[in-house]
């Protein structure tokens, strides 16, 4: 099967609810896109806002204090908001890479396997039926000699010692307290629960739920996406050829890539449409393919993009690619192209409209142009 960039990016606009936006709720927006990464808080809220063709921030909120989604470290080690469902496989096939038995990891965070698994039955026993704040559990840990070692790294806020609980579906994220986060249990977080899926299981979900928003997608990027390349290529390669026939090998331009099967017809029938589109910072359409993609996002323009200290820059997007960077100031939005080609001004107004209600920004907001 052969198709064009020009359909591909199309029909991901479509897939991930950017054009047109979708007819549904912040957990379905969640549910497409295998989470919506929730490091910064007010990103995940743009994220989800800006996919809804009327809703303001306040949507993943209210879907975590509901349970319709928790918060936890999912792919690439990030915090995303997720729904549980979608957890149960994500979480376990993270966990079977087993990153905290690798030396280089036990070097870092000076935690050895052993103390892991102790970690994960005492934090498991913690938080059966409570909600801590990072520094209450780490006082009942630390009660605990086993632990005393490990007082610097779980007071991090990093987390890097809590991230493999989390993958063993040990601990989540709880209820903001005032300006604390907190920690519970997934089955206390969740509205609804279940027994975490074998790995195999876990993979055949999780790679359809990646096709379906960012495919077709080469098995590398799949890797990159899930935890930034941590598994062996035998592995990837045996879980996409598990799939069978729910998979279709599609050339794009002489980029070999898979596709679910069922998305097939639908790919190859999609007429490109000439679009201009914003979104917030951190987004998953950057995210799940990847910044080193160089037909998504220019080389050249990629430090403009994924900036310092893991920033990443909200997005101009023409006919699906990356063409620009946006910042709000007090009443002015400033779009930056990478080139002296500047989109419709009639097109990004109606994408600033969009914006200011995902944003709440007040009032009418202002225009300003710049290139790169």
């Amino acid at each position: 099967m052969r198709v064009t960039w020009d359909q591909v990016f199309a029909w991901r606009l479509r897939r991930q609810f950017v054009r047109p936006r979708a007819a549904a709720d912040v957990v379905a927006v969640a549910e497409r896109l295998g989470g919506i990464q929730a490091q910064v808080t007010s990103a995940a809220e743009t994220a989800a806002a800006l996919r809804l063709p009327s809703a303001e921030p306040g949507g993943v909120a209210a879907a975590l204090e509901s349970g319709a989604l928790i918060k936890t470290w999912a792919v690439r080690g990030t915090l995303h908001a997720i729904t549980p469902g979608f957890a149960r496989a994500v979480l376990p096939l993270l966990a079977s890479a087993r990153i905290w038995e690798k030396p280089s990891w036990q070097k870092n965070f000076g935690a050895s396997p052993a103390q892991v698994a102790a970690l994960a039955e005492a934090v498991g026993t913690v938080l059966d039926d409570a909600v801590l704040t990072r520094a209450e559990l780490v006082t009942a840990l630390l009660a605990d000699s086993r632990f005393h070692a490990l007082g610097e790294q779980l007071g991090s806020g990093w987390g890097a010692v809590l991230k493999p609980l989390a993958w063993q579906g040990v601990l989540c994220h709880g209820p903001a307290r005032g300006a604390n986060i907190t920690f519970t249990s997934p089955a206390r977080a969740a509205r609804e629960w279940g027994p975490l899926l074998a790995p195999d299981a876990a993979a055949a979900r999780v790679i359809t739920t990646y096709l379906g928003a960012y495919g077709p997608a080469t098995q590398e990027a799949f890797n990159a996406w899930l935890m930034r390349g941590a598994f062996g290529k035998t592995a990837v390669r045996q879980w996409f050829a598990d799939l069978g026939d729910a998979l279709t090998e599609v050339d794009i331009e002489g980029r070999r890539a898979w596709l679910r099967t069922v998305d097939a017809e639908d790919l190859a029938t999609t007429t490109p449409e000439s679009s201009v589109h914003l979104l917030g910072p951190f987004d998953q359409y950057i995210l799940g393919p990847g910044t080193n993609d160089t037909t998504l996002l220019p080389a050249e323009h990629r430090a403009k993009v994924s900036r310092t200290a893991g920033w990443i820059s909200p997005l101009v997007l023409t006919d699906g690619r990356i063409t620009g960077t946006w910042e709000t100031g007090d009443d002015t939005l400033t779009v930056t192209m990478f080139s002296g080609e500047l989109p419709a001004t009639r097109l990004l107004r109606e994408e600033i409209t969009a914006v200011g209600r995902a944003t709440a920004r007040p009032g009418p907001v202002g225009l300003e142009l710049r290139t790169a």
